[in-house]
């Protein structure tokens, strides 16, 4: 081994050599260079091999390169690069291949010698790496579709790129984004060769025995993809996919149309064709702009276009009757609506559009529940509350289990300060289980603490606590908690937190909120503060350290403490603490006996 590393570092010497005779580098880092090299050599030499170790090794050499390449711009010198540069990017690239050979599984290491191999252009070592990565993963679309794009755009080689797609699709019969890159790269080399064929005839040169075939130029091959690829894939999205390649070239119309007749044959009944179909009617039919075309024109021009659509659509309700095809009818009219326009006019057709489109699909009973509240916050923005208040009404008979839902009708009505808030409440919880009703106690405690009287919001808060599940009515103790500070005081809040004691579970926060109340006090006691320390230690005292940490700090610093009592909490807190918390409580409590915490 220490025979192959002399050997390899004796390689160095030349290209070290040049480096301080061209003046890139001085004697002296040229020896940090051997150093540095001798050590990364020896630890990618040994028998136990590390991935970490060939990394770096691969970092090193490419920093030393942009180095290398900074001090040549700085002092204008681009000579001897031959014998510098060369002779790094080849120990990379051994470097590379000894660790994707090592680790072949790792993709990250293959994708780091590919971005290599680009970033200083070894076109024919990345062509190699490209060839074994693939054998090594066949099974990685990406890869094929990376490896075929650098063939088509950057050697410019239509076959080879051809040939790779071809190779991927035996192993990935059935992968949509491999034939739509294979069709867009077909679609790019007939439009590549369309624009050769238009400037040599231009320019009237004689291209002898070579000739353009008629059938790339036309995308005959990208046609033969696209009917191969139908056969095997189905679904809407992948010939929405295909089309949407095909409009990028403007020598497609053929193709367009093919395609566009298959959707609308084999996917009839499928809502994405009809939303396509509709959408289509937005490019169909543009007015030519010229010097006479006024606003008004081309408002007047967008609300035909735009009609339209809708009638398309009103079509397609009608022959796929489904959630799903309201669902596209509905976000189409609502993305017309949120679009900026000038025209008070056309926004105010846009919106009663988009209303009667929600009504229908709700008289249909074909609403998804997802919409009722974008239908309500529309008709809240457009002033039409009582609209609003019938809708959430119907929301909740619709979908009268949903605590989303309700929730919806609760927030619109405690918007607009109608008086049957109330009864609202009362009428949800009894469709209500208890498990999930979080939001709804939440949402009624709230409102009730800024409309009812304290008397009825504590009897809320009561019956909140008993209605909802032990894990939910954590968060009801701690609002009750602070709603109880809030309007009666720290004797009020003293009672409440002793009542609520007496039924788990609880949060941290509920008791660092009490300890927190206590310390804002004038007449801070340490006796009520250990009683608090003392609930919250029985219930969280294994596992968080901070609160033991927090109680020998109160000890230590509070008027009243008893510094001698540290020594007693320390010893139950390595009792108590479970696992690695013990370290963290050590390591913490050693700051603070120094004056560091």
């Amino acid at each position: 081994m220490a025979e192959r590393i002399e050997q390899r570092l004796e390689d160095r010497i030349p290209e070290l050599e040049q480096l301080e005779r061209v003046g890139l580098f001085t004697r002296k880092e040229v020896r940090a260079v051997l150093r540095k090299s001798s050590a990364l050599e020896y630890k990618i030499q040994r028998r136990a091999l590390r991935k970490e170790d060939f990394i770096n090794y691969i970092q090193y050499e490419i920093n030393l390169l942009e180095l290398i390449k900074k001090r040549r711009a700085r002092i204008g010198y681009s000579f001897k690069k031959d014998e510098i540069e060369n002779s790094i990017l080849h120990r990379v690239h051994c470097v590379f291949n000894r660790a994707t050979g090592k680790w072949k599984d790792d993709l990250q290491l293959w994708l780091s010698h590919v971005a290599f191999c680009k970033q200083w252009n070894a076109k024919h070592q990345l062509s190699k790496v490209f060839s074994t990565m693939l054998a090594i993963h066949p099974n990685k679309p990406a890869l094929w579709i990376m490896a075929a794009k650098w063939e088509m755009e950057t050697q410019l080689s239509s076959e080879s790129a051809r040939h790779l797609f071809l190779r991927a699709l035996r192993f990935h019969p059935e992968c949509p984004k491999l034939y739509q890159e294979y069709f867009r790269m077909e679609l790019m080399n007939a439009e590549k060769q369309r624009k050769e064929k238009k400037e040599f005839e231009q320019a009237k040169m004689d291209l002898g025995e070579f000739s353009y075939s008629e059938e790339i130029l036309n995308g005959e091959m990208a046609c033969i993809i696209y009917r191969d690829a139908a056969q095997k894939i189905k679904g809407v999205e992948f010939h929405l996919a295909m089309l949407s390649i095909a409009k990028l070239f403007d020598f497609t119309q053929d193709l367009q149309k093919e395609i566009l007749e298959s959707l609308q044959s084999k996917y009839v009944d499928d809502p994405l064709t009809w939303d396509y179909m509709a959408r289509r009617e937005l490019e169909l039919g543009s007015l030519q702009a010229t010097q006479h075309t006024t606003k008004q024109m081309k408002v007047s021009e967008m609300t035909q276009r735009e009609e339209r659509c809708s009638a398309v659509f009103e079509e397609a309700v009608r022959a796929v009757s489904t959630e799903d095809m309201w669902k596209c009818y509905i976000t189409f009219c609502l993305e017309r609506y949120n679009r900026k326009t000038n025209s008070a006019e056309l926004k105010q057709k846009r919106l009663q559009r988009t209303l009667s489109v929600f009504n229908k699909a709700h008289e249909s009973s074909l609403l998804p529940e997802a919409l009722y509240k974008q239908w309500l916050q529309l008709l809240l923005e457009s002033n039409l509350f009582e609209k609003a208040k019938e809708v959430a009404e119907a929301a909740t008979k619709c979908f009268s289990l949903s605590v989303e839902v309700w929730q919806m009708r609760l927030q619109v009505l405690i918007q607009l300060k109608s008086n049957d808030v109330n009864q609202c409440f009362e009428e949800a919880m009894k469709h209500m289980k208890s498990k999930g009703t979080l939001p709804l106690w939440t949402l009624w405690v709230e409102w009730s603490e800024g409309t009812n009287s304290k008397e009825d919001t504590e009897a809320l808060y009561q019956r909140a606590l008993h209605a909802t599940t032990p894990s939910e009515s954590v968060t009801i103790k701690e609002k009750y908690l602070d709603w109880s500070y809030r309007c009666g005081g720290y004797k009020k809040v003293k009672r409440v937190f002793t009542s609520l004691c007496e039924s788990r579970p609880f949060s941290l926060d509920f008791f660092r909120k009490m300890i927190q109340l206590e310390k804002e006090q004038e007449s801070c006691k340490m006796l009520h503060l250990r009683e608090y320390y003392e609930r919250a230690l029985r219930e969280f005292g294994s596992t968080d350290s901070d609160l033991w940490l927090d109680y020998i700090k109160e000890e230590l610093r509070h008027p009243q403490g008893k510094p001698e009592n540290c020594g007693s909490i320390h010893w139950r807190a390595m009792k108590m603490l479970q696992g690695n918390l013990v370290e963290d409580f050590i390591s913490k409590y050693t700051l603070l006996q120094t004056g560091h915490l």
